[in-house]
């Protein structure tokens, strides 16, 4: 029996795994703020450098519509006192921007494009009350200049 549980340690070891390369527990790499409900000014803006080298759909245990090269710690995180607004976390830049983002649920929610010209969009209609941790992923590899852009507005 020892020796059974031995080799399958051993497997285990040495079997493939999915790194869950994304840690909101680090210290976001651009800093953090907390807002609340009918913040000013809106949009709230954080210029950062996108990417990193962490393919989040192949690399990680991301849900599979979370893609992009990101880095290990969330490049941006919110606290948030949520009110009667929607929360919308955007992207800008001049290169195809991802978004992924651990709500205060724990849920994943991601997106590519979905604001347009390669910028993503994550809207919550009626967001919970917590901290958001956000990364920012280029498309085609690399890293690149970009703005993250927090909105109540459509």
């Amino acid at each position: 029996m020892k020796t059974l549980l031995s080799a399958l340690a051993f497997a285990a070891l040495l079997a493939p795994g999915v790194a869950a390369a994304q840690n909101a527990g680090l210290t976001a790499n651009f800093g953090e703020i907390r807002l609340n409900a009918g913040f000013t000014p809106d949009p709230y803006r954080v210029n950062l450098t996108a990417g990193g080298s962490i393919d989040a759909y192949t690399d990680t245990d991301l849900p599979g519509a979370c893609v992009g090269d990101i880095s290990n710690a969330p490049d941006f995180e919110v606290t948030y006192s949520a009110g009667s607004l929607p929360l919308v976390f955007r992207t800008r830049s001049s290169t195809d921007t991802t978004l992924i983002i651990n709500g205060p649920d724990g849920r994943w929610y991601c997106d590519d494009d979905s604001w347009g010209d390669g910028d993503a969009e994550v809207r919550f209609n009626r967001p919970a009350s917590g901290t958001y941790d956000i990364w920012i992923g280029t498309f085609n590899g690399g890293t690149a200049s970009a703005a993250l852009l927090i909105t109540e507005t459509p």
